[in-house]
């Protein structure tokens, strides 16, 4: 029977799953493991995680180990001895000691649907490649990267809209249920675990960087659109306008003319940027006018609706173009 459950987890898409478990009357959290406090903002004040605000809220013991693997935390997790260690967003690889110190093991909520994007950026990275669906998966955890056990899963459809922030809330909420559903499933004893495939259908989900965010103009305009919206609120999307950081937050795909685009696929050659007449490049502004900026890519055209220059706030493009006139044919990027 479970009864005691050690949680392990660090950011907010963590935190309506362990609240989940504080609200359940089932399951009771003996102690919460998260990423240790960081410095943040200019006057690098130190900040605890989402989810240890939420322990200390509740009154459970916080453990903010550097490495999980080192002896004293497996002692401790020894002397806590759960029946179960849930596991969502933690931040650290779980060495095999502790994977098998529970009598019902490490089980993780994965945002997305296994074998789908095993690795850290799920979400982001369902949004940037156009995906249509996404979702959550809990599986019994092993000793490589998500290629545990799948138990339960739940699918969820993205918005023609879907951002990385958006999609985030919504894989968080499913997450929380999903757990509880799973967990009832273990004590049951009805739980089914299904083997994954040793290869994933997808590329690593690997971490995002601020570099990720670069826009290159020369891939087509439906791609670049699904890059805004899965870097959209972190790292976000940007480009270079005279000589400054322009991030691009908001983007409608249209299709020129002499430069059409099949918008169910971003599978498209890219332009070099030196072909073609002036104007025709892409990065290059090929329409302008007070209420819009469409910029060229190397497939279709790209309707810019919200930005934000360095040192600004965001701001749609009726206001940009106010304090920016843009020139007809002028280079972005």
């Amino acid at each position: 029977m479970i009864k005691n459950v050690v949680f392990m987890g660090t950011p907010d898409f963590a935190v309506g799953t362990l609240q989940a478990l504080i609200d359940s009357e089932k399951y009771q959290v003996q102690a919460v493991f998260s990423q240790p406090d960081k410095p943040k903002g200019r006057g690098k004040a130190m900040q605890m995680p989402p989810v240890k605000e939420l322990a200390v809220s509740a009154g459970i013991p916080v453990y903010q180990p550097v490495k999980i693997r080192e002896p004293q935390w497996i002692d401790k997790l020894k002397e806590l001895q759960p029946d179960v260690i849930v596991v969502v967003a933690f931040g650290q690889i779980i060495p095999k000691a502790i994977l098998e110190l529970p009598k019902y093991g490490c089980i993780n909520v994965h945002a997305s649907l296994l074998p789908l994007y095993r690795g850290a950026a799920p979400i982001q990275w369902a949004v940037i490649n156009g995906d249509k669906e996404s979702g959550v998966t809990t599986m019994r955890m092993d000793a490589g990267l998500d290629t545990g056990d799948m138990i339960l899963k739940e699918t969820v459809r993205l918005d023609e809209k879907e951002t990385g922030g958006s999609l985030f809330d919504k894989l968080s909420d499913v997450g929380a249920q999903l757990l509880i559903r799973t967990l009832d499933a273990i004590d049951s004893g009805t739980a089914v675990y299904e083997k994954q495939p040793a290869e994933s259908p997808t590329r690593y989900a690997s971490m995002l960087t601020k570099k990720d965010g670069e826009i290159d103009w020369t891939k087509d305009a439906r791609g670049i659109e699904c890059l805004i919206r899965g870097l959209n609120p972190w790292p976000s999307a940007y480009t270079r306008y005279r000589g400054k950081t322009l991030k691009i937050w908001a983007a409608d795909v249209e299709a020129a003319a002499d430069n059409s685009l099949d918008t169910e696929s971003s599978a498209v050659p890219p332009v070099s940027a030196e072909a073609g007449a002036p104007g025709t490049a892409p990065g290059t502004a090929a329409e302008v006018t007070k209420h819009s900026l469409k910029i060229r890519t190397g497939n279709g055209l790209l309707s810019i609706r919200e930005l934000q220059p360095e040192g600004k706030k965001r701001m749609d493009v009726d206001a940009f173009l106010r304090g920016y006139p843009v020139d007809d044919d002028e280079k972005f990027g």
